[in-house]
C-alpha cells in the first residue's frame, strides 16, 4: 500500500513539526473528524433508497429476498419513505460536512496564527549573521504567503483529500461485502492510477520548490528596490532591477504552467482508468443480473459507489498539487524554524546585575563569516563613568566592537567582561536593557512618536516619556506636531529631520537610564544648529555614565579620558589626546591632517560629555 509521505515526501517532517500547535486544538480536530465520518456514512447511505425502489417498486418481481417485508408495504408509502429518506441523508451529509469544514477552519486558523507568532519571534531572535545574509523579502514571504498558502491547503484541499480517500476505502468494504468479484473487477484500475498519481505528484512537489523559490526571489528584488528606492532612482536602476523581475516572474508562470500541465494530465488519467473501471462493472454486473445472483438495485449501488467513490479522484490531482505546494511552504517555514541563533542565552545564563560599568576586553579576536579577523588580538578596559572615545579609519572595526560589547555576535576568541564577568554569563535582555545606543541614523519605527521613546523602557510612564524628550530637547518641536506625542511616524521616521530624529532617538536611550551608553557617530550628516541641540541632548544622557563614542572627527575625541586608535582589527594607541599628540603616530598625524583640512570644523565639544 502506498503511503502518504511517498505521495508527499516531507509529510511526515511537517506534522511532526507542528504537533504540539495540532494537539492544543485536539477538540475542534475531533468534532471535525466525527463530522467527516458522519458524512462519510451518509454517502455509503445515499445509494440504497434507489436500490430499494428498483428493487421493490420498479422491479418488484425480481426483488431480493433479503427484505420481504419491505413487498407487503404499499409501493406508495414506500416510495414516499424512501424519498424522504434521500431528503433526510443528504441533510446529514450537509450538516456533518457544515460541521467538520466550520471546526477545522478555526483550528487551522487558530494553529497557523500561533505558528506564525512563533515564526515572526524566532526571526527576531535569530543572529545578525543570518539577517544580513538573509534576504527580507523571502523572509516576509515565509511568514505571509506560505502561512496563508498553508492554512489554504489544510482547509480547502487537505479535507476533501481526507473525505474521499475515506469514503473510498468504507466504499471499497462495502463493495467487497456486496460482492467480491464486482470490487475486484471495479479495484483494477487502482494500481494504474497510484502509479500515476506518485510519479505525477512528486515531480509537481520539485516544481513547486523552484516555483516557491522564484516567488521569494522577486519579493526580495521588489522590497530591496523599494526600501533604496532614492538610490534606484538617482542612479537610474529602475530598468535593470526590472529585468531581474520581470525575469523571476515569467520563469515563475512557467513553472505554473507546468505544474497546471501535469495536473490536468493526471486528471485526463483517473477519468479514463474510472470509465474503464465502470464499463467493467457493467459488464459482468449485467451478467450477474442475468443469472439473478445479483439485483438491479446491487448494480445500481455498486455503479454508485463506483462513480461517488472515484469521481473525486478527478480533483485529486488538482488537490494533491495544492497539498504538495503546501508542504513544500511548510517545509519552507520549519527550515527557518530550525536555524539556530548564532548568539543565544546559555543553559546557566543569569539576569544581569545592576552594572557599574567597567568595561574590559581580553584578547577578543572576531572575524565575518568568510572574512579575514576583523578584530585581532584587541585588549583595553575602561573604568566605571570613564568617556573613552574610538578612532581610526573606516573599517577597522570600532563598529565590530561596539556589536561585540551589545553581543550581536559573540568573540571567535577572548572574551569581554562588564564589572569582571564575561557577557555570555548573562541574559541577553538583562545585558542589552543596560546599555543605551544612539546611531548616526537612528531608526524610529511607524507608530507614535510616544511609543517610540516608551521602546527604551517597556511599560514607561508618560510622565517619564516626557522628562525623555525634555533631557533630549524634543519637548518642544514633539509639541508642535498636530497630534503631539500621539503623532504617527512614517516608515524609518522621515517625516521628521535628522536633527528631529535624532533628539527622539536620545531621548529613548535616555529613558533607559542605562549604566554605558554607546554613541555611534551620533552628529553626522546635522546642520550646525540640529548639531548643537543634540550635543546638549547628548551631555544630560551620558552624565555620569561610561560612555563609548565612535567618531572620525578627532577634535571631537581630544579631552576624553581615553582615547583608543582602532587600526586592522588592534588597538594600535591608547591614551589621553596629549599623551597621543606627544607620540607623533597615527592619531597626532591623522589629526594634524583633519586640523588643515577642517580649520573651522563644527564639533562635538567633548565639554559637553563632562560629567
Amino acid at each position: 500500500m502506498t503511503q502518504p509521505t511517498q505521495i508527499f515526501p516531507g509529510l511526515g517532517k511537517v506534522i511532526r513539526q507542528f504537533w504540539p500547535q495540532i494537539r492544543q486544538e485536539k477538540a475542534l480536530l475531533s468534532v471535525s473528524i466525527i463530522g467527516l465520518v458522519i458524512e462519510v456514512l451518509a454517502r455509503l447511505l445515499s445509494p440504497w433508497p434507489l436500490k430499494l425502489i428498483f428493487d421493490y417498486v420498479l422491479l418488484p418481481d425480481a426483488n431480493s429476498t433479503d427484505l420481504p417485508v419491505l413487498g407487503e408495504v404499499n409501493p406508495s408509502v414506500l416510495i414516499l419513505i424512501l424519498a424522504l429518506s434521500i431528503v433526510g441523508v443528504a441533510g446529514l451529509s450537509a450538516m456533518s460536512a457544515y460541521i467538520s469544514l466550520v471546526s477545522l477552519s478555526v483550528a487551522a486558523s487558530r494553529m497557523i496564527s500561533d505558528i506564525r507568532s512563533q515564526l515572526y519571534r524566532h526571526l527576531q531572535r535569530l543572529s545578525l549573521a543570518f539577517h544580513y545574509q538573509a534576504k527580507s523579502g523571502d523572509l516576509l514571504t515565509r511568514i505571509t504567503s506560505d502561512m496563508d498558502r498553508l492554512r489554504d491547503v489544510i482547509i480547502n484541499h487537505a479535507l476533501p483529500l481526507l473525505i474521499n480517500i475515506f469514503t473510498l476505502f468504507c466504499m471499497v468494504g462495502v463493495m467487497f461485502w456486496m460482492d467480491w468479484e464486482l470490487a475486484l473487477i471495479a479495484l483494477a484500475v487502482l494500481p494504474v492510477f497510484m502509479f500515476s498519481t506518485v510519479s505525477i505528484t512528486q515531480r509537481i512537489r520539485k516544481i513547486s520548490q523552484r516555483q516557491r523559490r522564484r516567488e521569494s526571489a522577486m519579493a526580495a528584488t521588489a522590497a530591496e528596490s523599494i526600501g533604496a528606492i532614492k538610490v534606484v532612482q538617482a542612479l537610474s536602476l529602475e530598468r535593470v532591477l526590472e529585468q531581474l523581475f520581470v525575469h523571476d516572474n515569467r520563469k515563475s508562470l512557467e513553472e505554473s504552467a507546468r505544474t497546471q500541465q501535469f495536473s490536468a494530465g493526471l486528471k485526463r488519467t483517473a477519468e479514463i482508468l474510472v470509465a474503464i473501471a465502470t464499463a467493467l462493472v457493467l459488464w459482468r454486473g449485467v451478467y450477474l443480473v442475468q443469472l439473478d445472483k445479483a439485483s438491479p438495485g446491487d448494480l445500481l449501488v455498486f455503479i454508485t459507489y463506483l462513480k461517488t467513490a472515484f469521481k473525486p479522484t478527478r480533483e485529486l490531482a488538482k488537490q494533491m498539487a495544492k497539498i504538495s505546494r503546501g508542504v513544500v511552504s511548510a517545509e519552507r517555514i520549519i527550515d527557518l524554524l530550525n536555524v539556530e541563533p548564532e548568539v543565544r542565552n546559555a543553559k546557566d545564563a543569569i539576569a544581569a546585575p545592576p552594572f557599574q560599568g567597567t568595561i574590559k576586553f581580553e584578547n577578543v579576536s572576531f572575524a565575518y563569516q568568510g572574512n579575514q579577523d576583523t578584530l585581532q588580538n584587541l585588549s583595553f578596559e575602561v573604568k566605571p563613568g570613564q568617556r573613552v572615545a574610538l578612532v581610526g579609519p573606516s573599517g577597522s572595526g570600532k563598529s565590530t566592537l561596539v556589536s561585540l560589547l551589545l553581543r550581536l555576535y559573540d568573540p571567535h576568541s577572548g572574551r569581554i567582561l562588564i564589572d569582571g564577568q564575561d557577557l555570555r554569563r548573562y541574559q541577553l535582555d538583562s545585558l542589552r536593557n543596560q546599555i543605551s545606543i544612539v546611531l548616526q541614523d537612528s531608526i524610529l519605527f511607524g507608530t507614535s512618536i510616544r511609543d517610540n521613546i516608551a521602546y527604551g523602557s517597556l511599560g514607561a510612564t508618560d510622565a517619564e516619556v516626557r522628562r525623555a524628550a525634555k533631557l533630549a530637547n524634543a519637548h518642544e518641536f514633539i509639541m508642535a506636531l498636530p497630534d503631539g506625542y500621539n503623532t504617527l511616524m512614517s516608515e524609518r521616521g522621515a517625516t521628521l529631520s535628522g536633527g528631529q530624529r535624532q533628539r527622539v532617538a536620545i531621548a529613548r536611550a535616555a529613558i533607559r537610564k542605562a549604566p554605558i551608553v554607546i554613541l555611534d557617530e551620533p552628529t553626522v550628516g546635522l546642520d550646525n544648529k540640529s548639531e548643537q541641540a543634540v550635543n546638549q541632548a547628548l551631555k544630560r544622557l551620558t552624565q555620569g555614565s561610561t560612555t563609548l563614542l565612535i567618531t572620525h572627527d578627532l577634535s571631537v575625541s581630544k579631552d576624553f579620558d581615553q582615547i583608543l586608535y582602532v587600526e586592522g582589527g588592534q588597538v594600535l594607541e591608547q591614551g589621553t589626546h596629549q599623551e597621543l599628540m606627544h607620540q607623533g603616530q597615527h592619531y597626532a598625524a591623522l589629526f594634524q591632517l583633519q586640523s588643515v583640512v577642517y580649520p573651522e570644523q563644527p564639533t562635538l565639544s567633548p565639554k559637553t560629555l563632562s560629567a
